[in-house]
């Protein structure tokens, strides 16, 4: 890599783990808001589904854009909406104006997906490495967002502490007016794993039209690839469903485990102390084995195959979830292992989607299915939140179960339609 694809690198990368820092801060810092509004689970899981619904839905809309204006200005115009939306979070005073700043934090972050991937694969030269980074990038702010978040929630005040996330990518945004993505020349164009991309000749501008949106959408009305979009649908309901309540259900179950002092309790520090965002935090961190593997299970044997024995793993541990709570082991492992398998999916969601589309239809293949992983995946936080307020933990899991079963049903479905079809 040459000087300016290091620092388009080091962008993206910086403004992908941002996206994602929010996106997994947010369910911290509901821990925090279920008291300060004195409202139910419910409620709080309505709300933020509308927030990770837009974030889902816009990236199909983001991506028009990012072939009307650029990926640059989209990325620039993300950081600032993400800055902006969460300074709102802390001036909220009404579960109301908490509602939009969530909101308008899920429509501008659902630009980055579509806008940064652009920019990798049309302006550096070695797209699969650069990608490597993205990616790392991404779980560095699924990992550390959330710990920042529980740490700054020891010394601050939640609302300073929405109001200090901001500030990040202010930094980046500054940064990224400095980053020059001049187009590169054309027969150096990148590839990916789906073959040759098509010339750039000014940062994807200027590409969309009405009539080849609807001819690439057509192509795309296949069986196997409306299967992988049920599969994914429902990785995306779990994964939200999962999540969304995670920190709150830890502290109940961990209170009832575990009687260490970590803190002490004449320490100002002890009010706000609370272990469950910290194994919050380490669960995601051990998703990042699970990206891992994913990657290394999509290199070896069938993705669809892959998808089914994920699936399988993810049932297994949503039923032996609230048992596994009687021992404190048993429970650590249980969870961990979640992490795991709740990341080993994403890379084999993304490899199940480059084998049954063109390389001609990736992009808006990809729209689609972040629409509808993040989009449809985002009912899952209001589905865990009415579970979770009219039933309790245990139903929410077998829920969890439930969804991961009728993925792992459509994924074998998957497998026999394509081996038929070979």
């Amino acid at each position: 890599m040459d000087d300016s694809d290091r620092e388009i690198v080091l962008f993206t990368s910086a403004a992908h783990g941002l996206v994602h820092t929010y996106e997994l801060s947010i369910p911290i810092l509901m821990t925090v808001w279920l008291v300060e509004f004195s409202t139910t689970e419910a409620m709080l899981g309505l709300i933020v589904t509308v927030g990770y619904g837009l974030f889902g839905v816009g990236a199909l809309p983001g991506g028009v854009l990012v072939d009307q204006y650029g990926s640059k200005p989209l990325i620039l115009a993300c950081l600032a909406g993400m800055a902006g939306s969460f300074v709102l979070v802390g001036l909220s005073g009404s579960i109301l104006f908490l509602s939009i700043a969530i909101a308008l934090w899920g429509v501008t972050a659902s630009v980055y997906h579509p806008a940064g991937l652009a920019l990798l694969s049309t302006r550096v030269e070695r797209t699969g490495i650069a990608l490597g980074y993205h990616g790392i990038g991404g779980n560095l702010g699924i990992a550390l967002g959330p710990l920042a978040t529980a740490i700054l929630l020891l010394w601050f005040d939640w609302r300073i502490v929405s109001i200090l996330l901001a500030i990040p990518a202010v930094v980046v945004l500054v940064l990224g007016l400095f980053v020059e993505v001049a187009p590169r020349e054309a027969e150096s164009a990148a590839t990916t794993d789906g073959g040759p991309e098509r010339e750039e000749s000014n940062d994807t501008k200027g590409q969309v039209s009405l009539d080849s949106f609807v001819d690439d959408t057509r192509k795309l009305l296949t069986l196997t690839f409306g299967l992988v979009l049920l599969v994914v649908m429902m990785s995306g309901l779990y994964y939200r469903a999962f999540l969304t309540f995670l920190p709150d259900l830890l502290s109940d179950f961990l209170a009832g485990l575990v009687d260490i002092e970590l803190v002490d309790p004449d320490s100002p520090y002890a009010e706000e102390f609370d272990l469950a965002r910290y194994f919050y935090v380490a669960i995601l961190v051990f998703g990042v084995f699970g990206q891992y593997l994913g990657g290394y299970l999509a290199d070896r044997i069938p993705v669809e195959r892959a998808l089914v024995y994920v699936l399988v793993t993810l049932t297994i541990l949503a039923v032996l979830f609230v048992p596994a709570t009687a021992t404190t082991p048993a429970f650590v492992v249980v969870s961990l292992l979640l992490g795991v398998a709740l990341f080993t999916i994403q890379p084999l969601q993304q490899a199940t989607v480059a084998k049954h589309t063109s390389p001609g239809t990736r992009g808006i293949s990809f729209g689609y299915t972040f629409l509808v992983i993040f989009g449809i995946g985002a009912l899952g936080a209001g589905l865990a939140g009415w579970v979770l307020t009219v039933a309790g933990a245990r139903e929410l899991f077998l829920v969890l179960g439930t969804i991961a079963v009728i993925g792992a049903t459509i994924a074998f479905v998957l497998r026999r339609v394509d081996r038929s079809a070979e």
